[in-house]
């Protein structure tokens, strides 16, 4: 695992989340009203819709086609929905956002 510096926390706006496209597909970065960081896939478990377009309450998004809410804390669908996202750990350095993301070792001739 490495960390990934990805910009800074006033680069998303409160309430807010940025895409980012990474070798392991899109990640939705959020920023809560008080300054918490959060990252999972950018992707609904229930249709696929980009969740980083969502509306942002509390540590949960709603996502912007059906209204299925997901926890940005553990990725779950929030209520009667059942399904998850991946979770990426992320940390705050700084006022710079650094995700964690898996890298294949190169493999020497």
């Amino acid at each position: 695992m490495s960390w990934f510096a990805i910009g800074s926390i006033t680069d998303i706006p409160q309430r807010g989340a940025r895409c980012i496209e990474t070798p392991q597909g899109k990640i939705g970065v959020f920023r809560t009203m008080d300054d918490r960081i959060f990252a999972i896939e950018d992707h609904c478990p229930h249709r696929g819709g980009p969740l980083s377009q969502g509306i942002v309450h509390g540590t949960a998004v709603t996502c912007p086609l059906h209204n299925w809410a997901i926890s940005l804390e553990t990725g779950k669908a929030l209520g009667a929905d059942e399904g998850s996202v991946r979770t990426i750990r992320v940390k705050v350095e700084d006022q710079q956002i650094f995700i964690a993301l898996f890298v294949k070792a190169d493999r020497a001739a």
